[in-house]
Order: C-alpha cells, then sequence, then structure tokens
C-alpha cells in the first residue's frame, strides 16, 4: 500500500485521485486496457469522480473577494465595444460573411497601427542604443550616433537593458529640462523637478496617488472635465478618491468656464475634501485648444482656492486652427509673476505616444512638477522607486522628442519634412473631418483646434432609446454597437468619457489616412441616416 502521511489510507486515497483524473482523461488508470480486463463498475468510476471533486476547492480571488476599488474601474477606450470588434475579426478570419470585409478600429489615438509611418531620426537613434554595434555602421548619419551615444553613457554598463535611477536616466532629465525652456522662451526648468515615466498615464497615476488622502468627508476630491480622457476617472476610481466633475462647454467649443469650476468646487465642498485641479490641453475627446486668458483664469482659480494643478498637456504639438496656439501651464504661471509661480503647485505631462511622433508602444514620458514640498519630493521619489525604473528605450525616444536635429545638422531636413508632413496632414484631416460630421442630419461636430480626435453629438430618437434601455444599454452605447455591427466601424460612446444628462455624442480618431478616412465618414454617415428613419 503507499506510504506517507496519511500511512495506507493516505496511499489509497492518492490511488484513487489518481485513476479519477485517469478516468476525466479517458485513460484507464493502470494503462491500456488488455483483452479480458475487467471493467470498471459505474458505482466505482462515481466513487473515483466523487473523491476527485472533493480534491479541488473554492477559488480564494473571487469577484466577491476581489479588491473592490479594482472592480469599479472602467476604461471605455478599451471597453465592451473593442471586445465586441475583437469577436467580429476573429469571425471575418474564420470566413464568416459580414456586411463589411473589415474592422475599422477607430477607438484609440494608435498612430502608427493606423499607418502613420515612424519619424526615421527617432527610431535611428533607438536602434543605435538597442545595438550599440550599429555605431560602426556608416548607414547611420553621426547625428544620430552623437544622440545614441550620450544616452548610452548614462547607461549602466552602457547598456540600455540596464536599470536606471527611479527618476530616469540624468542626461535625459537635462535635455527634457532644456526643451521645456526653449519651448517656454526662456523660462528656467530643473532636471531635478523632471520625473520619466512610462507614458504620460504613469505620471498621472503616480501623482493621484501621492495626492489622495483623508476618509469621509475629508477624502481628497479630484476636479476632472467632463468630457474627459477615462485615465482620469479609472484612476480615482481605483485610488477611492471622489471625483468632481465640472463641465467644459460645448456651446461655446467646449471653453473651459472658472464659474463652472467655482460650481463644482462649492458643490463639491459638502462632501469631500477637493484639492486637485485636472486639465486636459488640447483636449482629449473635445479638440479645444485653451486661450491665454483662460488659463490665466484656471491659475488664479487654483491659487485662491489652494488647488493642486495636473495640467495633461501630451497634445502640445497638435493645434490646427488658425488663431489657435498652445501655452503651456507653466510658462503662463511664471509669466502671472512670482506671487502665482513660488506658491502654485503644478505637474505637466507629456509622452512620446502622441504629437507627431505617434510612438504609443515605446511608452515614453515624462513629468515636471514644481513647488513640491521637499518632504514630499522624496516621498514621490521613493514611490516612483517601487517600480525601479520606465522603459529605458522608452526614456531614450522621450529623449529625441525633446532634443531632435537642429538647423546645421545633417537629419535636421529630413526630420523637418517628415514632422511637418503629420502634423499637415492631422490638420487637413481635422478639417475633413468636422465638415463632413456637420453635413450629416442629426450630427453636430465642433472645430477640431487640436488634438487627433472628434467628439461630435449625435441625436438619437426616442425609439432607439427605448430599445437601449431594453438592451440595458446607454443609448450611444447601443449606437456604436450598431455602427460596428453594420458597419464595422469601431468607435466609443460619448458616455465613457462623461456627457451632459440627455446629450449623446461618440469619439471618433482622425488618424487613418485621408482616403480611408473618407471612406469611414461616408460609411458614418449612411449609417446615421438609416438609423434615424428606421427609428423615427
Amino acid at each position: 500500500c503507499g506510504r506517507g502521511p496519511g500511512g495506507c489510507q493516505g496511499g489509497r486515497t492518492d490511488m484513487a485521485l489518481r485513476c479519477a483524473a485517469s478516468l476525466a482523461a479517458g485513460r484507464h488508470p493502470r494503462g491500456p486496457r488488455r483483452e479480458g480486463t475487467v471493467r470498471w463498475s459505474s458505482a466505482a468510476k462515481a466513487s473515483a469522480v466523487k473523491i476527485n471533486e472533493k480534491a479541488s476547492r473554492e477559488k480564494i480571488l473571487t469577484l466577491e473577494s476581489m479588491n473592490p476599488q479594482v472592480k469599479a474601474v472602467e476604461y471605455a477606450v478599451r471597453g465592451p465595444i473593442v471586445l465586441k470588434a475583437g469577436e467580429i475579426e476573429k469571425e471575418l478570419r474564420k470566413g464568416i460573411k459580414k456586411p463589411f470585409t473589415e474592422v475599422i478600429k477607430a477607438n484609440i489615438g494608435d498612430a502608427h497601427a493606423m499607418g502613420q509611418r515612424p519619424i526615421t531620426f527617432l527610431r535611428q537613434v533607438v536602434a543605435l542604443c538597442t545595438y550599440p554595434n550599429l555605431l560602426d555602421s556608416p548607414s547611420f548619419p553621426e547625428d544620430a550616433k552623437k544622440r545614441a551615444r550620450r544616452i548610452l553613457q548614462g547607461c549602466g554598463g552602457n547598456s540600455l537593458g540596464s536599470y536606471t535611477a527611479s527618476q530616469g536616466i540624468n542626461c535625459i532629465r537635462e535635455d527634457v529640462a532644456s526643451y521645456i525652456e526653449r519651448r517656454d522662451g526662456g523660462v528656467p526648468a530643473d532636471p531635478d523637478n523632471i520625473y520619466l515615466t512610462t507614458g504620460a498615464s504613469d505620471g498621472i497615476s503616480a501623482i493621484l496617488k501621492i495626492l489622495i488622502s483623508g476618509g469621509g468627508k475629508s477624502r481628497t476630491g479630484v476636479m476632472i472635465p467632463i468630457p474627459q480622457y477615462p485615465l482620469y476617472s479609472a484612476a480615482i476610481s481605483e485610488l477611492d478618491a471622489i471625483q468632481v466633475n465640472y463641465y467644459l462647454d460645448e456651446e461655446n467649443c467646449w471653453a473651459l468656464n472658472v464659474n463652472e469650476l467655482r460650481r463644482a468646487l462649492n458643490e463639491a465642498k459638502a462632501y469631500c475634501n477637493p484639492k486637485v485641479l485636472c486639465i486636459i490641453n488640447p483636449g482629449n475627446p473635445t479638440g479645444q485648444v485653451q486661450n491665454r486668458k483662460c488659463i490665466e483664469d484656471v491659475i488664479h482659480f487654483a491659487w485662491e482656492e489652494k488647488l493642486f494643478l495636473l495640467a495633461d498637456e501630451v497634445y502640445q504639438d497638435n493645434v490646427y486652427s488658425e488663431g489657435c496656439q498652445f501655452h503651456s501651464f507653466k510658462k503662463i504661471l511664471y509669466e502671472m509673476g512670482p506671487e502665482y509661480y513660488n506658491n502654485v503647485e503644478l505637474a505637466s505631462f507629456h509622452s512620446t505616444s502622441k504629437g507627431y511622433m505617434g510612438e504609443c508602444g515605446y511608452r515614453g514620458g515624462y513629468m515636471e512638477v514644481i513647488n513640491l514640498h521637499p518632504e514630499i519630493k522624496g516621498q514621490l521619489v521613493k514611490l516612483l522607486s517601487v517600480r525601479l525604473c520606465p522603459p529605458v528605450s522608452g526614456q531614450a525616444a522621450m529623449d529625441i522628442v525633446v532634443n531632435p536635429p537642429v538647423p546645421g545638422e545633417e537629419s535636421y531636413a529630413q526630420f523637418i519634412k517628415e514632422k511637418e508632413s503629420v502634423l499637415n496632414n492631422l490638420a487637413k484631416k481635422a478639417k475633413l473631418t468636422e465638415d463632413m460630421f456637420n453635413k450629416i442630419p442629426g450630427v453636430h461636430c465642433n472645430p477640431l483646434q487640436g488634438a487627433m480626435y472628434a467628439f461630435p453629438r449625435i441625436f438619437i430618437p426616442s425609439k432607439a432609446i427605448e430599445e437601449a434601455k431594453a438592451h440595458k444599454m446607454a443609448p450611444d452605447m447601443f449606437y456604436c454597437m450598431k455602427l460596428l455591427e453594420e458597419t464595422g466601424i469601431c468607435v466609443v460612446p460619448g458616455s465613457g468619457f462623461g456627457q451632459r444628462e440627455g446629450t449623446y455624442h461618440f469619439r471618433m480618431t482622425i488618424l487613418p489616412p485621408v482616403e480611408k478616412l473618407k471612406i469611414l465618414l461616408e460609411k458614418v454617415k449612411d449609417f446615421h441616416i438609416k438609423f434615424l428613419e428606421k427609428y423615427a
């Protein structure tokens, strides 16, 4: 009999379990059954299965036992509509017939996935850093080699495969500081206030983690624009903070009104402690570009109400409309004088993922944090050190964004040609999208001043709203799901970003190539007209 902690009885149990496993797999427990071998009785089989069932136990981690804050997180950009798009793609690959031949994923700002070509110089430098043997190749320009050598000298063992300091490679933080000074017309920037991050999202989440505290009515409130980028609501849910909505003015091209900020703040004081104000400029999903006066008003409001400012500026290169210009919060803060510049706490964010680069996959980014309490600075570095360091290839990519070729260098002409081509193309597509949407009955689209999305308002008839309720869907989710199923176009319902009660929108990227974008917009037009006819 079997020996072990359970003695003979333990041996029999082990043997029974092995037999049960063999039965479940369709095998005889003692090998292939030969002619004349006694068959297992039904009772013996049932007994073996019963023992096997006893051996399994309930899962420790279930929907009931998991972290409720994680369960509360929603991220519409990759939500149910995108999962459905994935299912449809699988069906198309299997040859299942649809009214379309491909799914067009217009739900996310993933430039390269939509066909945008990488910036040659950026890829050259990252390639040289990744495989330094290429530094001897005559195929690479000297200005790219110079930058690669400098980055590698900042890496342990001259290798991109080594860990870096938690704040990032020092020479890259120096380049970020120099970039900010150039961008802001000489406003000083300290490399010690620069933190390299895993995309902008990592920096935003880190700052929110360190800001949120208290319980009950003293729990931290975070003011966010509505519509907003769902990263903010997701991070607030995960951290169990209080989301405080302020509404952008759709009738005034999604402008930010300080009176609306004050309304939201005063109402929130009844149930939380609002101490963080988030701004997205240029806007996502709304595409507005804030003017100087608006930024001054926001900074004064933050100073007056003692709010910590978060300025999400990842689309700072994406400004298209005439008369619009990107102004950084840091620059305006400085120009408002020492009373503001020495007191208002500000974290601003940038990324390799957007702009003209579109390098989403490298996960490169930075944040600059000014007027942080010296002791909190140490706490922030400690928090960032838990994830060791941002991806080093992403740090290298970020360096090229802030330290591109300059006039007189051999790569400058090609670099500037590629950069301007991308931005000019985006400006053309922004105007095309706005114009075509505004020709569709029941659709209104504000000017796409910046960023890389349209956020049109759509009319949904009451019959469609009732049918959506019957399917337990938000009306714009119902609309977007129908659009996906009938045309293969994947967009994100406005309810995933937030919107005023009784209004409906969707967000669509303008990144597809021009000809494909025209086809996409025509399909949306045809669908919307049929949708109105069906539910009128």
